[in-house]
């Protein structure tokens, strides 16, 4: 990994690190494999610091510029899953 995670200043110490968590899950999807109840988890976590789907769309595409991976994908079939 040889990029930043997109982050806000003005969050917690916890939400930051809960928003990099949600991150690192993505990455473990698409490196390794991570578990769909995992992947909702995060997700969940990190849509109370991001309530606003325009703001997270925001951070989405941040990410994949930086990582070359797509989150909605990711979290569109571990709800199919469920």
């Amino acid at each position: 990994m040889d990029y930043h995670y997109p982050l806000n200043e003005l969050w917690s110490k916890q939400e930051i690190i809960d928003v990099v968590h949600f991150f690192s899950v993505i990455e473990k999807y698409y490196e390794q494999t991570a578990d769909d109840n995992e992947i909702l988890g995060a997700y969940t976590r990190f849509k109370e610091i991001v309530p606003s789907k325009s703001e997270e769309k925001t951070y989405f595409k941040e990410f994949e510029t930086a990582s070359g991976y797509k989150v909605f994908p990711v979290i569109k079939q571990a709800k199919e899953v469920k």
